[in-house]
């Protein structure tokens, strides 16, 4: 391993061109997750920046940051709670709908899933234009939560997601970043 920890991560990451559809570099995190010793790296890394920090959840977003925060809440001995898509969910639900490039998203959350006052960590695999992780926060804050900041793997820095979650007030943190002009 390079002695880069985030380094490494962003170089275990694949690059799949054309995916979805042309012209679109998808950034595949599934060679991090099936490496024992990357996704080890991964989650220490997000251990170490918020095992000090005054937590009470992590909210994973639908669905790869459910993988990542349910790890991440273990770790760090806290709870998980799922924001999902919309229509997933069994029990009363709160939802926020957002704008995509070609129409709208909705996600939703358990009505009990955070108490007011929570302190709570937001995270997921990417942050491309923001939308989710913005909605996911007004979620969390519409229940009451205090998002202490949005967290991923991946910043897709020339999308201006990241640009917009820190312009709305919550700090994000990203391991790794890839401008769409990176090949690899």
């Amino acid at each position: 391993m390079q002695t880069d920890p985030a380094r490494y991560i962003r170089d275990t990451i694949r690059t799949v061109p054309d995916w979805p559809k042309a012209g679109v570099m998808f950034r595949d995190i599934t060679p991090v997750l099936q490496d024992p010793q990357a996704f080890r790296v991964l989650i220490d890394l997000f251990v170490y920046r918020y095992m000090r920090q005054r937590l009470d959840l992590v909210a994973g977003i639908d669905a790869r940051g459910f993988i990542i925060g349910a790890v991440l809440a273990y770790e760090l001995k806290l709870g998980f709670v799922p924001v999902r898509k919309q229509g997933k969910l069994p029990y009363k639900t709160v939802s926020e709908t957002y704008s995509l490039e070609y129409g709208n998203a909705t996600v939703e959350m358990h009505m009990d899933s955070v108490r007011p006052g929570q302190r709570v960590l937001l995270i997921d695999d990417l942050i491309a234009t923001g939308g989710t992780m913005l909605a996911a926060s007004r979620l969390l804050q519409r229940l009451g939560a205090n998002v202490a900041e949005a967290a991923a793997m991946i910043d897709l820095p020339d999308l201006k997601g990241s640009q917009t979650v820190r312009e709305s007030g919550l700090p994000v943190y990203t391991v790794c970043s890839f401008h769409e002009t990176d090949t690899v």
